[in-house]
């Protein structure tokens, strides 16, 4: 096996055990649990996890679809920019080399993210914390087997390996980006989660600190074109965003129905209001 087909092989382990340990695609899978039960975990758990998000896209309605046909407008939007963007981190006219694309290394900040929030869950002893922890590993592993089947399928090789970003099915595993992809769905978890106290810091560190870092980082070690930094970033979020709706603690407005009730009483009348969980 040459250099080039082994290299994605030796990072892609860690991630995988992350996604283990802790327990294009389908950001509006909708939501399956039990209103009555107090499990941290959505009805039915990981398999019907993974079984409805490969088969979200054959439930999405016409938003759903305008969100995808959007990524797919961003992607080629992207393309455009793919070598303009290799001379900026490289030398223009420089011939590629292969060599190291520090994935490992990159690889920390989101793997630093999960371990470190199972840890102080841990040590706070928090429900909360730990179903975060679930959250971000189960996002981050579905994005991670979404975008390892999309690599052997576009076969694109990588910006090391050559100077033309039209280089496809030739057994490449640069489209797209696994470590963007995990990064963008742990730090949206990160970004999304818990109450808005501390929501603007959250939000920096998950899509700046992780998710923004490690697509930037993938573009300056030449491991990856633009594009494969938009689909993953895609791909990444949507996981987020379908791990998230699926947790039973973060029942939407939506899912709650009030109303106020006027009972007559003698000399004068008695306001109440009754909020239920559908």
């Amino acid at each position: 096996m040459s250099q080039r087909q082994q290299r994605p092989l030796r990072v892609a382990p860690v991630f995988a055990a992350v996604g283990l340990i802790m327990g294009t695609t389908a950001a509006s899978a909708q939501t399956n649990t039990d209103p009555g039960s107090d499990s941290d975990q959505p009805q039915g758990g990981l398999l019907l996890d993974i079984k409805d998000y490969y088969t979200a896209p054959l439930h999405w309605d016409l938003k759903d679809w305008a969100y995808f046909g959007g990524t797919v407008g961003l992607f080629f939007g992207a393309r455009h920019y793919d070598g303009q963007v290799r001379t900026h981190f490289i030398k223009e006219g420089a011939k590629p080399t292969g060599g190291s694309t520090k994935d490992l290394q990159d690889g920390i900040p989101t793997i630093a993210a999960v371990a470190g929030t199972w840890v102080m869950a841990n040590f706070a002893d928090s429900t909360a914390g730990h179903r975060e922890a679930w959250n971000m590993a189960e996002a981050g592993g579905f994005s991670f087997v979404t975008s390892y089947a999309l690599k052997f399928a576009a076969g694109r090789e990588r910006p090391n390996e050559t100077s033309d970003p039209n280089q496809w099915r030739k057994s490449g595993s640069s489209f797209p980006s696994f470590h963007t992809a995990a990064a963008f769905a742990v730090g949206t978890v990160l970004a999304e989660s818990g109450n808005d106290e501390y929501r603007i810091l959250r939000r920096f560190l998950g899509y700046g600190a992780i998710a923004g870092y490690t697509a930037f980082e993938r573009l300056k070690h030449n491991a990856h074109w633009l594009s494969d930094d938009v689909a993953a970033a895609a791909i990444g979020a949507a996981s987020a965003h379908f791990v998230l709706e699926r947790d039973p603690a973060r029942r939407s407005e939506e899912e709650r129905s009030s109303a106020f009730t006027i009972s007559p009483l003698p000399g004068g009348a008695m306001v109440s209001y009754n909020l239920t969980l559908k």
